[in-house]
């Protein structure tokens, strides 16, 4: 009874096969339930990621990077700064001193200085120590101070020049300052040679103050307005090559001015490229094309060419153009453009380098810290990439997974199906899903049944003659398939072991059922079982 059923349901299946709709199997379902629904997870995680704004993460971290560096300049730079200008109005106040006591001493007034050129170089040189110690306390690049007069009124040129005393800090370290390199790179020779100085190699005698706003800018603000005090006349010039040189410089400049309110000339203190650059090196580690810098602005533009730069390297390299325009775009950052072309990505803030009431209060000074923009797309490509591959990764071993625990739960299950389908049910050993266990005792029971109800049917012996009489009716093909059946085998593996079709299989099957006298396979089966019982063997 059992074959039959299954051998209707294998001629079910072949028939399926062959129209197509057998359906899907369990173990490729049960494989395709698990990947969607890790892939349903994945997909979870990735619109939390993209809630939370995680694949913006790195222009979010970027900002958070460019914003401590901004605060790291600006605290610097503004302190360096303040620091310097208080050495400078210090100086002014010890120089005009020092300036005016010996002019009077050497019977020379001030505000006829330029009467007297041949007294000037002694009144310079007795400077010299003020002027050098100034510069080793500030920690500046250079200090100097110019007078409103000149050696040699006859020259050419004397309009615009000015005699006064320039000293350089060459090797301006602010890490080790204990062999500093002192050199001339204004004033007389004799100075140097008196004091065992090398003259710079752009050694000039005299200042050339042709375009030199650091000198004219605060004397004219002391002469417009003899009301306002030192700490509110100095003045840092922007960025500027001095006259003859190839040094790039800040110049924080203070009017000399005596005791009757004559202003005599100007001093100040230098921060040079290098010192600016070694005083605020940027602390990042991740963009190493981010930089820094000191600048003036105009509305929305930026002049580079009057800009410190601090970094790995001077934006001027990348940049053509002497201007950047600076806007906010969507990602709070500031652009920083040339040309409508997108260079730098960063933000800037306000520093202030002058106090309130200053002369040059209305100047505006911003530090910026920038960084190429292609440095920030790959910074986010790259992390976004890394993230996307984690998130492919993560999606390939959940595949992997889900096909390896499809094939380890459907095991016991597929050994629990070829055990329903074997002869002898009683043998069968527990698969562990009760499920199945319980359907194998079930069928193991039932085939007991119908044992016993056959056997209390009383079938006779005569009967168990004839089916043995009968089956030396059958022809060679239909005693073949005969065999086979009673070696336990279905009509489907029939037809594969002796190479006939399935229909050939079927129609000698109904020929055997026809001249053995039974209904079934499953009948044929037990009719072969009471004969061995009784002894009996078919030959």
């Amino acid at each position: 009874m059992k074959n039959n059923v299954f051998e209707k349901i294998r001629m079910l299946r072949e028939a399926a096969q062959k129209t197509g709709d057998l359906g899907m199997p369990m173990g490729l379902r049960l494989f395709l339930l698990l990947t969607v629904l890790v892939l349903t997870i994945i997909l979870g995680v990735i619109a939390i990621l993209f809630i939370n704004g995680t694949f913006t993460a790195g222009l979010s971290e970027s900002k958070t990077i460019v914003e401590s560096e901004l605060q790291h300049a600006s605290q610097g730079i503004s302190k360096q700064y303040e620091y310097l200008s208080i050495h400078t109005i210090n100086l002014s106040e010890e120089l005009s001193r020092s300036i005016e006591k010996n002019a009077n001493n050497m019977g020379i007034s001030l505000s006829n200085l330029q009467d007297h050129p041949e007294r000037l170089e002694e009144l310079i040189s007795r400077e010299f120590d003020r002027i050098l110690v100034c510069l080793q306390k500030s920690q500046s690049s250079g200090a100097f101070f110019i007078l409103d007069a000149t050696v040699n009124p006859a020259l050419e040129k004397a309009k615009y020049s000015r005699a006064g005393l320039y000293i350089k800090n060459m090797e301006p370290n602010i890490v080790s300052s204990s062999t500093p390199n002192y050199i001339v790179l204004r004033g007389s020779p004799a100075i140097s040679r008196n004091h065992k100085l090398s003259l710079h190699t752009q050694w000039s005698m005299e200042f050339d103050i042709s375009d030199a706003p650091y000198y004219y800018r605060p004397i004219e603000a002391a002469e417009s307005d003899k009301q306002l005090k030192l700490s509110r006349l100095y003045y840092w010039c922007p960025a500027l090559k001095i006259p003859n040189t190839s040094e790039e410089v800040m110049l924080c400049s203070v009017p000399l001015i005596d005791s009757r309110g004559n202003v005599f000339g100007v001093c100040g203190l230098e921060v040079s490229a290098m010192l600016f650059k070694l005083s605020n090196m940027p602390n990042n580690c991740i963009y190493t094309r981010i930089f820094y810098t000191l600048s003036p602005i105009d509305k929305d533009l930026i002049k580079l060419d009057q800009s410190m730069f601090a970094g790995c390297y001077s934006a001027r390299i990348l940049s053509r153009d002497q201007t950047l325009n600076f806007s906010e775009n969507k990602y709070s950052f500031y652009s920083y453009t040339e040309k409508n072309h997108c260079r730098f990505l960063g933000i800037h803030k306000p520093v202030r380098l002058y106090p309130e009431g200053s002369a040059f209060a209305d100047e505006q000074w911003v530090v910026a810290v920038m960084v190429p923009e292609e440095d920030v797309v790959t910074s986010i490509t790259r992390l976004n990439l890394l993230l996307i591959g984690s998130l492919m990764l993560l999606f390939v071993l959940g595949v992997a997974v889900s096909f390896v625990l499809s094939q380890r739960f459907l095991k016991p299950i597929t050994e629990g199906l070829d055990m329903i389908k074997s002869n002898d049910l009683n043998a069968a050993s527990k698969t562990k899903i009760p499920e199945i266990d319980g359907l194998i005792e079930y069928l193991a029971l039932h085939n007991q049944e119908l044992y016993e109800k056959a056997r209390q049917e009383n079938i006779s012996l005569v009967i168990l003659d004839e089916f043995l009489e009968n089956t030396r009716k059958l022809s060679p093909a239909e005693r073949s398939v005969f065999d086979l059946y009673l070696k336990g085998h279905t009509a489907k593996e029939i037809s594969e072991t002796l190479c006939l079709s399935i229909n050939t299989i079927k129609t000698h099957s109904k020929r055997i059922y026809t001249k053995l006298n039974v209904a079934s396979r499953e009948e044929l089966l037990l009719y072969h079982s009471l004969l061995k019982e009784i002894g009996k063997e078919i030959e």
